[in-house]
């Protein structure tokens, strides 16, 4: 005879095991498999920031976070060689060289000598649902325009070729350019659009946090532009570029695509200054969200205002200038600062806000570079949902914005009409910087 405890007692464990079972699903639910193709892993190099992230997890939303990813397989096509292994062994005081062969034998994934074999996992067929390709560092020519020369086309078309072959497509992320070249890095985006599968690229910079949080209103009127980057120009000019462009990209009407490009150095910098090519007053708006503040700063530690006129030539010894003319009649500044600060910021003018809006790109130190997790966490919503987060269009414009620009510095610092860069694209309306 069934008594009321009875009762109770498999009712409750009815209810407890039906409030249990979409969790234990949830756990059982295989991960998606990722095979991570990059020239180099090692200590601070790209494919160990990125690559770590999908094996050890990431900070997100005040916690840590495990990726819904499995890296199941890897190609990286260099070490590092003995003389960078001995002067960055001198820097950080413990030996440094490739961490591929040690990462797999923990985590459990394979390397492969070939791309086709890491995409396949030994077997015959495409055994992957995404990849990451991250060609940024290792020893690579660099040419007469100084673009240094990484293989990201030719190992997308390896990729491609075993899609075609296999009559299979995934995801594919390609960190920071597309290519060198804007040829180049059309075809990659026509190959995603005749697979049919998404294809997402760019820099840490548009994904990164801003201090203040700062958003262009959707659809405003832009006005005008400026950013201040450091570093090299083909490298940190990628970066400050597109971090740029994600703030012009938002305005009225969307990207048009750009006319002119013009870079510029040294005293030409400055007499173009003079002859007001970009507004004092964003130039001011940048430089006062800096963090890292050199010149002087080093010396004695005293405050600067860097607005101070004369300063800028003093401490700045090589300055550069990128002069962008936008197809809607937008004009924008980039200005590579190196010796005055030591941060990416920018500042924008948009109708009826009475002060430019500005911020800071934040880049948190070495050697967590936490940055690397906002990157991480499109990549992986990307290949979980099936779609970019934001167009690669971006990308593919900045791409050739910076090879255009180099052919104008390459030919005399000309002026350089940029038909080709013929790139339109809606931004999405809700931005996808880390604010949390």
């Amino acid at each position: 005879m069934e008594t009321r405890r009875k009762f109770l007692e498999v009712a409750t464990a009815t209810a407890l095991a039906g409030s249990l079972a979409p969790t234990v699903a949830a756990a059982e639910k295989p991960k998606k498999r990722i095979a991570i193709i990059t020239t180099l892993w090692s200590y601070l190099r790209h494919g160990q920031h990125i690559g770590d992230r999908f094996l050890i997890g990431y900070p997100w939303a005040g916690d840590w976070h495990h990726p819904e990813l499995e890296v199941v397989s890897a190609w990286v096509d260099q070490e590092p060689t003995a003389a960078d292994r001995k002067s960055r062994e001198a820097e950080y005081g413990f030996p440094q060289g490739d961490l591929s062969q040690q990462r797999a034998q923990e985590f459990g994934f394979q390397r492969y000598p070939t791309i086709a074999e890491a995409l396949r996992c030994g077997t015959r067929k495409l055994a992957v649902d995404g990849v990451v390709i991250i060609a940024e560092h290792g020893e690579y020519p660099t040419n007469e325009k100084g673009q240094k020369l990484y293989p990201r086309a030719r190992i997308f078309g390896e990729v491609v070729k075993v899609f075609e072959q296999d009559k299979r497509a995934v995801p594919v992320f390609n960190d920071k350019h597309l290519s060198y070249s804007f040829s180049k890095a059309q075809a990659m985006v026509s190959a995603s659009r005749r697979l049919d599968f998404p294809l997402l690229a760019g820099s840490s910079l548009p994904v990164t946090w801003r201090m203040p949080e700062m958003e262009v209103p959707y659809d405003s009127r832009v006005k005008e532009a400026l950013a201040v980057g450091v570093g090299s120009l083909d490298s940190s000019g990628f970066h400050a570029l597109e971090a740029l462009q994600c703030l012009v990209e938002r305005r009225r009407d969307g990207e048009t695509g750009i006319r002119r490009v013009q870079l510029l150095e040294g005293p030409a910098v400055w007499k173009a200054r003079e002859k007001e090519r970009w507004s004092p007053e964003l130039l001011d708006a940048a430089l006062s969200r800096a963090d890292i503040v050199k010149g002087l700063t080093l010396v004695d530690a005293r405050p600067q205002d860097l607005t101070t006129p004369g300063l800028l030539e003093h401490i700045v010894p090589e300055p550069a200038a990128f002069l962008i003319e936008y197809r809607d009649g937008l004009k924008a500044t980039l200005l590579m600062l190196n010796g005055a600060v030591g941060d990416f910021t920018a500042a924008i003018r948009v109708k009826d806000h009475p002060h430019p809006l500005s911020t800071k790109f934040l880049l948190p130190p070495d050697p967590n570079v936490a940055y690397s997790a906002c990157l991480v966490h499109q990549i992986e919503q990307m290949i979980v949902t099936g779609k970019a987060p934001y167009p690669v269009e971006r990308t593919l414009l900045v791409s050739g914005l910076l090879e255009s620009a180099l052919d104008s510095r390459f030919q005399g610092q000309r002026r350089l009409r940029t038909r080709h860069l013929d790139v339109t694209y809606r931004a999405p309306r809700k931005s996808q910087y880390c604010r949390v």
